[in-house]
């Protein structure tokens, strides 16, 4: 079963309502037992005066005889008046004088009730005859009292005196009403959270969630709407910033040189204008093998094609080892190749491009041409003639000395620079640094 974001979040709206109608429940619960409590124990208080003023005059009235048989006699007698539900009398070593249940006389009490003597004498010092003990899994109140022959004699014995508290049937009793009105108002609140989060949250993920499978199927032009005026509608509009750029990539593959993977002429038109909007200066080198038409006629296309993939491989090389990080190269078709770097670069790259290309080249030739220093094969108007080994020309257009306005101008200027650096022969880097 496939567990959704819906899902999840309404289990734990489910398990958080549970949870704090559990709680509301406990408290209100707890705060009308200790109501109760707190009656009973005031009847409890008024009972304690009684006792201790009984048992504290019998005590006096054995004197130096033991007390145990009065204070026995006291405790049956309170005991049937339902004063208390049950108590006892132990002494200072915890052992049990008195008890309205004949089985614990002669026992001994345990050391939680005997730790109370220590309590109570530190009690009798603020003016204090009882200590409280409330036993809530039982319901039952034990009130500690301090047993005097006189008020400044020293502890003689200590009184246990237990009480009942209230029903716990009595106080869910007075609970049903505002829990049941708690149930409501929380069924009422997830109700309202809930189609406030399917409108703010739930809604928006299944729009970008529909988006993303269009976009998937190669429907580029659908874009998402969100408007929550939060991270969710950032999130929107980056998607759409998103599909924008997939675009733009689809565009720059497709355009591609298919033999050198290198970015065609949409891409590079981009790359120029995009540096003379930002006034950058820059560089434009244009590339162009002198003789290839000869070379490929001889060799054949698969060879041509290896000339074009070493260009593409100098240009690359050249901006890793002398260029920039943000150094562009495009392949405009054929042998002719572009490079984007800054005017402090380009000597340096033209310089490594036509060393490397010049020892490179010569690898592509057999090895009677490269003694003799040329080829023969045919020329464009069908005559033969000798070629010599293939050179690179390049022609460097650069706004350091002129404004630069387009990239129709940038692609004026190396028409005439190609010619000069082809008439000048051999490898070659032109660069044009005349003004405006």
């Amino acid at each position: 079963m496939r567990f959704t974001l819906e899902n999840r979040i309404t289990t734990l709206m489910v398990i958080s309502s549970i949870f704090f109608i559990s709680a509301f429940t406990f408290i209100q619960l707890n705060n009308q037992i200790n109501n109760i409590n707190r009656y009973n124990s005031y009847q409890a208080n008024l009972s304690l005066v009684i006792v201790k003023n009984n048992l504290e005059a019998l005590i006096r009235k054995a004197g130096n005889t033991d007390p145990s048989s009065y204070i026995q006699s006291s405790l049956a007698t309170f005991k049937k008046s339902t004063v208390f539900k049950d108590a006892l009398v132990f002494d200072k070593e915890g052992k049990i004088i008195a008890s309205t249940r004949d089985s614990f006389i002669g026992g001994e009490v345990g050391s939680s009730e005997l730790s109370k003597w220590r309590e109570l004498e530190y009690a009798a010092k603020e003016d204090k005859w009882s200590v409280p003990e409330i036993d809530r899994f039982a319901r039952l109140l034990n009130m500690y009292l301090t047993l005097k022959p006189a008020a400044q004699e020293p502890l003689a014995y200590i009184a246990k005196i237990t009480f009942s508290l209230g029903n716990i049937q009595e106080a869910l009793t007075e609970v049903y009403r505002p829990v049941i009105v708690s149930v409501i108002i929380v069924i009422l609140l997830n109700m309202l959270f809930g189609y406030l989060l399917s409108k703010t949250v739930l809604g928006p993920i299944k729009i970008l969630n529909d988006v993303t499978k269009l976009i998937a199927s190669g429907n580029l032009s659908v874009r998402t709407d969100i408007r929550t005026k939060d991270e969710l509608q950032e999130l929107g509009e980056t998607f759409n910033y998103m599909t924008v750029e997939l675009i733009k990539m689809k565009e720059r593959a497709e355009n591609a040189n298919p033999l050198t993977k290198l970015p065609g002429n949409i891409v590079i038109h981009e790359q120029v204008e995009q540096r003379i909007q930002e006034n950058r200066k820059f560089v434009v080198i244009y590339c162009d093998l002198d003789n290839f038409k000869a070379f490929n006629d001889k060799y054949g296309i698969a060879e041509g094609d290896m000339a074009i993939k070493l260009s593409a491989d100098l240009f690359k090389e050249s901006i890793k080892i002398k260029g920039n990080a943000d150094d562009f190269i495009g392949h405009e078709g054929g042998d002719d190749f572009i490079l984007l770097t800054t005017p402090d670069k380009s000597q340096e790259i033209a310089g490594y491009i036509t060393k490397e290309f010049n020892s490179r080249i010569r690898n592509l030739y057999s090895k009677e041409d490269l003694a003799q220093g040329y080829i023969v094969a045919h020329a464009r108007d069908g005559s033969v003639k000798q070629f010599p080994i293939m050179s690179i020309s390049l022609a460097g257009v650069t706004n350091e000395f002129r404004t630069i306005s387009s990239y129709a101008e940038v692609t004026n200027i190396a028409a005439d620079l190609k010619k000069k650096a082809k008439d000048i022969g051999g490898s070659v880097f032109v660069m044009d640094k005349r003004g405006t």
